[in-house]
């Protein structure tokens, strides 16, 4: 006899049923991962318009030196917060060589020097501090000047190198060793997951060592498109993969397959926007500016900034937070490494 279509008694199966069997089969996870992917597509289009499409400017930190006491230097200042709404924020020095000094610690991204009783105004913008920050004052500050009296002579002091006139080569490279060190964790717990403990943080820091020099020498060597200094550059971008590779570990180790989930909003949902490297952090919105600085593509992108344009004035900080990221992950991996979803137990030949 021919089976019924509502199975070996003939009886439908009940809702509870049906939910149980979905539960229990591929669909469900499916589903689940059809929907979070939805949701992260919107998420990754946001975030991105949210941060670059139109920039402000928020804060930018400026020298002044000269007669800017003067009335019509007054004048001109005022102009400029109020054309920027309020956003220039000014720290006096006493010599355009101390300005010049705060340029290069990045202290400032530009320098009013004022002179002839404020009839005329230098501004000295840096195009390697940031190329928007830099094209927002140059293009305000002579319409200012117009408005106000003032000759404006704007000179870029601090150039991008020709290979990479918009400033966005530091951002592709910080990104590519951010994304590809935490693939590289993924693939690691797919396609080797009896690693032990010890030998997945190795090979992490193996293909980190690899995957920097390859970045480092594509984009410096082989395309001439930044020149960098080449070991600090690599190390940067090798300890960016290191990290960002742990810290999906770190997850994976936490919350088990869905560790893309926590990883992918915190580097690239979070991470990338704020980082200042395509936007940079005056003219991102003030939470975001404040946050990148945290995280590691934020701390990745202003290490390997100050590494190729302000050699000789590089802060410990960014180091200090792509160190911090590292090691917490490693100390959560390592407490809680018999939850990591993979790994093998270590025992004699003969055992085996």
């Amino acid at each position: 006899m021919a089976d019924t279509p509502h199975g070996d008694h003939g009886r439908t199966p009940t809702r509870a049923e049906r939910w149980a069997a979905f539960r229990h089969s591929p669909l469900l996870p499916a589903t689940v991962l059809a929907l979070i992917l939805a949701a992260a597509a919107g998420l990754f289009a946001g975030s991105y318009t949210y941060s670059m499409a139109n920039p402000t400017p928020h804060s930018i930190p400026s020298a002044v030196v000269g007669s800017y006491q003067q009335a019509r230097g007054r004048a001109f200042l005022d102009g400029m917060e109020k054309a920027l709404n309020a956003s220039v924020k000014v720290h006096t020095y006493g010599t355009v060589a101390q300005a010049r000094q705060a340029l290069d610690e990045q202290k400032v991204f530009a320098i009013f020097d004022v002179r002839g009783d404020g009839r005329s105004v230098t501004l000295d913008v840096s195009g390697a501090s940031g190329a928007s920050v830099a094209q927002v004052l140059s293009e305000t500050a002579p319409v200012v000047g117009r408005a106000t009296g003032v000759a404006v002579t704007v000179r870029d002091v601090k150039p991008l190198q020709e290979g990479d006139p918009r400033g966005l080569a530091i951002f592709y490279i910080s990104l590519a060793a951010v994304i590809i060190g935490f693939v590289g964790a993924i693939q690691l717990s797919v396609h080797a997951r009896a690693l032990t403990p010890v030998e997945r943080i190795a090979f992490t820091i193996g293909y980190a060592l690899l995957g920097g020099f390859a970045i480092a020498a594509v984009v410096d060597w082989l395309l001439d498109a930044v020149h960098l200094p080449f070991l600090e550059s690599w190390l940067i971008l090798a300890l960016t993969m290191f990290a960002s590779g742990m810290v999906f570990t770190m997850f994976n180790t936490l919350i088990g397959r869905w560790a893309m989930l926590p990883t992918w909003g915190l580097m690239v949902l979070l991470g990338n926007p704020s980082s200042g490297g395509a936007v940079s952090w005056p003219l991102l919105p003030s939470p975001l500016g404040v946050i990148g600085r945290w995280l590691p593509p934020g701390a990745s992108v202003s290490a390997q900034h100050t590494a190729v344009y302000f050699a000789g004035h590089q802060h410990a900080f960014p180091f200090l937070v792509l160190a911090g990221w590292a090691l917490l992950s490693c100390a959560v991996f390592w407490t809680w490494r018999h939850r990591h979803p993979g790994s093998r137990e270590r025992r004699p030949a003969h055992a085996a």
